[in-house]
């Protein structure tokens, strides 16, 4: 890799990060903070109320226990779309930006091989979700612990946040990869970001009704099983493992495109 871009980077993406956490803190805490197991008889009443909708935000689940209740309320949706919409951006920072401002000719002018270049892209990208899946994990274990001391089960709650970090790599990696593979910026950014939108999009519909529930299996956002993981279930295990597999396939396709591919000077 190289050092000096890889400093670079993180320094200017880094910003960007700190803002996403911002954000994730707010939500992070202020829902950690309304969990009440007196309150699960109203919030399943509401949830009745509107199935539909709550089903489609993956929330008809209050959960009797703390662990079950971040699972439904930040995991079945908040946790999934928000870092989506910053690893979108990250990708279009990364690689798009320098092919649409013709700034990759200095990068290619520097005496580092393509494959150097385009692995510390990849590694900036995959240390900064890395960093907001560590941000989130630690600050969700310290104000369970602070409000809540003895309800969080950890070892199913880590279990939890190592399958939505396999998400996170997929997602991104599938998000560089297209920016690799088009030259035209629009493409590069917009096919791997309509993909993650319409992924969210099937899997809202996947959980309205029976009718459309075999939606789930055209989106692999349906690997990520959090009911699963904090249950222990061996197959939400194995699926976020193809999440993982799949993910690292990405990062490689794309960084042997960039390599092989004709970029203008």
């Amino acid at each position: 890799m190289s050092g000096t871009l890889l400093k670079r980077e993180l320094k200017i993406n880094g910003k960007l990060l700190a803002l996403f956490l911002a954000v994730l803190t707010l939500y992070g805490g202020m829902i950690t903070s309304m969990f009440d197991p007196k309150l699960g008889e109203s919030l399943k009443a509401m949830a009745d109320s509107m199935p539909d909708l709550f089903s489609a935000f993956g929330m008809n689940q209050s959960g009797a226990t703390l662990t079950e209740f971040l699972s439904n309320y930040l995991y079945g949706f908040l946790l999934v779309v928000f870092p989506m919409v910053f690893l979108i951006l990250l990708a279009n920072r990364l690689l798009t930006r320098y092919l649409d401002r013709g700034s990759i000719a200095f990068l290619l002018a520097t005496p580092n091989r393509r494959s150097k270049l385009a692995l510390t892209q990849a590694f900036v990208m995959v240390l900064l979700l890395f960093c907001l899946t560590l941000y989130m994990t630690g600050l969700l274990l310290g104000l369970s612990a602070a409000l809540f001391p003895g309800e969080l089960d950890c070892g199913a709650f880590l279990l939890l946040n190592a399958g939505l970090f396999g998400l996170y790599l997929f997602l991104s990696g599938l998000c560089f990869c297209t920016a690799c593979l088009w030259s035209e910026p629009r493409l590069a950014t917009g096919v791997g970001a309509g993909a993650c939108i319409a992924f969210v999009l099937l899997q809202m519909l996947s959980r309205v009704g029976e009718k459309f529930e075999w939606l789930k299996y055209a989106t692999p956002l349906t690997l990520f099983d959090p009911q699963g993981l904090i249950g222990g279930e061996p197959s939400a295990v194995w699926s976020f493992l193809l999440l993982y597999t799949g993910g690292l396939a990405l990062y490689g396709v794309g960084i042997a495109v960039f390599c092989r591919r004709d970029i203008p000077a």
